[in-house]
């Protein structure tokens, strides 16, 4: 019989789950006919297509771990699907983190001569850039696979039943997996700091020198600031959630160990609500899917 407070986390975990769902799908759904109307490639739509179907898998992930969490289902399971895992976080990691590179490259008011630069060929770089990530992505699955599957089973186990030996093994595995996810990390951090640094002083100097009514473009900035600002804290938060799960200092079932749990998924279904919210076609599109999903009920 679970406990009330792992009921009650069971339940925020089944809506996270559907809200991310439900979300990301329809950001696949608005993109993808986006991209077979116009039979062209928009990078920016490709590459919010790709984010959302890694983060759909993601999820699902995620909500498995936490019935395995529960004892819902046996734990072999997850150890034998670590791999994906691994792969679809980092994929998911480095997608985000080119969104955020292109949002500094098309958005930031910046007139330095790499920036106009950057500006030009982000979209050229962008099927290059997602190609790239898969196969980044990929190499640990690929040639590590048996070294991932052997430090689940460690992790796994020593979740259920800690001792210092199963730590002291796995430790250089565990600061492996962190230190290749620093890469995306840093850059995503230079591109999203960097967007709200040049925007607030942009935003700063427009309202000092306006002698007239309020510009809109002001509060537009503001806005803009707000979504990155939510982004870089849901990202943040996450990476800090994995650095912790992965190295077990909370125990199983613990309610910190489940608020881990829960921020570490709450980042690819927080992130698409706001990417939905802060874009009008985004917005517009899934009010319409969701009408049309009432209409046929």
């Amino acid at each position: 019989m679970l406990e009330f407070y792992l009921i009650i986390h069971f339940l925020f975990t089944v809506m996270q789950f559907l809200i991310g769902v439900l979300a990301n799908g329809i950001i696949v759904v608005v993109n993808g006919t986006e991209l077979i109307k116009q039979r062209k490639m928009i990078p920016l739509a490709l590459l919010l297509c790709c984010l959302a179907i890694s983060r759909i898998c993601l999820q699902l992930i995620i909500f498995f771990m936490n019935l395995g969490t529960l004892f819902l289902i046996e734990v072999p399971l997850l150890a034998d699907n670590f791999v994906i895992f691994v792969f679809v976080n980092e994929l998911g990691l480095w997608f985000a983190t080119w969104l955020g590179v292109y949002y500094c490259a098309k958005i930031a008011p910046i007139t330095h001569s790499f920036f106009f630069w950057l500006k030009i060929r982000i979209s050229k770089w962008m099927p290059w850039l997602i190609l790239g990530s898969m196969m980044y992505a990929s190499v640990p699955s690929v040639f590590c696979s048996k070294q991932i599957w052997v430090y689940s089973q460690n992790v796994l186990s020593s979740l259920f039943s800690p001792n210092a030996t199963q730590i002291k093994e796995t430790s250089a595995l565990q600061i492996a997996f962190l230190i290749r996810l620093l890469l995306p990390l840093l850059i995503f951090l230079g591109s999203t700091l960097l967007l709200i640094f040049s925007l607030g002083r942009h935003t700063w100097q427009m309202r000092n020198t306006a002698t007239g009514p309020r510009d809109p473009s002001t509060g537009v900035h503001v806005s803009t600031i707000l979504s990155v600002l939510s982004f870089l804290v849901l990202c943040l938060s996450h990476y800090m959630a994995a650095a912790l799960l992965s190295f077990q200092i909370f125990q199983l079932r613990s309610l910190v160990f489940l608020f881990c749990l829960w921020v570490f998924g709450s980042y690819p279904s927080g992130h698409s609500m706001i990417l939905i919210l802060g874009n009008p076609k985004l917005k517009q599109n899934a009010k319409k899917l969701l009408l049309h999903g009432k209409c046929c009920q």
